[in-house]
């Protein structure tokens, strides 16, 4: 884009709105603004009372076939980032990776034919997003051996990346991004967030779908003076389930293990607690989560009534 004028010493010309690189997709279009501006620095009136601008744009036209590339569904995301109130939050704990907070943020997203079925939990540092489903698939124990051991397989483990993963659709399943899961072990009471999500990637496990986190339940809180650790929370659950749209009034199950024993699993209890409960033997809902493509785009706004989908 050049800007030619006639060089008259009191008016200046500049531009913008498009600029050098822009795509002008077809059937859209692009606008160039130019401002002319008299100078201040200019004391008297100049005899040349005109100027001539000509405004050359050279262009290249796509060649046949190809596509513009689109925006991602990472950077679709990060643009709605907030800093207040419900929304997409900069991850604290981990660099260049951004969290949803709230008690409601727009986050819901259609995921496999489920409209505004599931919830948008994180966009990670490689561009993938962490999703959760909304509604529960049942009630279901976490291992029958008794062990919170999800690499054995867990009992849970098989019946999500079997029996449940099948019932996927293939397009479903074409947009899952196999990934690693942060499944270490969690302290009771611990009031240091970061040292428990060091501890929980310490340990990890690659599949397709398995169960939110103990820090991602409480990373989901914009209440960081009463929520923001599991000492805090669990002292005051009652506020704190207010404040994190990942809170059901019911039983749901973590992916994370109790540290000091075996046979116990964390889940979110139907009061706001996130306390342990038995592998074996005791039923709580399920809440299937995984991780979405990187090289996806999304339409919609992330509303219940206008979620985004999957392009």
């Amino acid at each position: 884009i050049t800007l030619s004028d006639t060089n008259n010493p009191a008016i200046k010309f500049t531009s913008s709105g498009i600029t050098e690189g822009d795509t002008i997709a077809a059937g859209s279009t692009g606008t160039l603004l130019v401002k002319v501006e008299f100078l201040s620095t200019v004391s008297s009136t100049p005899s040349n009372k005109t100027s001539n601008l000509t405004v050359t744009l050279d262009y290249v036209q796509a060649e046949s076939g190809s596509v513009p590339s689109e925006e991602s569904a990472a950077d679709k995301l990060i643009g709605t980032a907030v800093t207040t109130g419900d929304g997409l939050y900069i991850d604290t704990y981990e660099e260049g990776r951004y969290v949803y907070k709230g008690a409601n943020p727009n986050n819901y997203i259609t995921f496999n034919g489920e409209s505004a079925g599931w919830r948008i939990l994180s966009v990670e540092t490689d561009g993938t997003l962490k999703i959760r489903k909304n509604t529960s698939i049942g009630n279901m124990v976490w291992d029958s051996s008794n062990s919170n051991n999800w690499t054995r397989p867990a009992t849970l483990n098989t019946y999500l990346n079997n029996d449940y993963y099948n019932t996927l659709t293939s397009m479903a399943q074409n947009q899952i991004q196999s990934y690693s899961f942060g499944i270490g072990t969690v302290m009771w009471g611990n009031n240091d967030l970061a040292g428990q999500i060091a501890s929980e990637n310490s340990t990890t496990w690659t599949g397709n779908i398995a169960l939110m986190s103990v820090s991602d339940y409480l990373r989901a809180n914009t209440n960081a003076e009463q929520c923001s650790n599991l000492s805090l929370n669990n002292t005051n659950y009652q506020t704190c389930k207010t404040t994190n749209y990942l809170f059901s009034a019911n039983y749901s199950w973590t992916v994370s293990s109790y540290a000091e024993d075996s046979s116990l699993d964390f889940a979110v209890y139907s009061d706001g607690l996130v306390s342990t409960k038995a592998c074996s033997g005791n039923y709580s809902v399920v809440y299937p989560s995984l991780y979405l493509k990187s090289d996806i785009t999304l339409s919609g706004e992330g509303t219940q009534l206008n979620p985004y989908i999957i392009e």
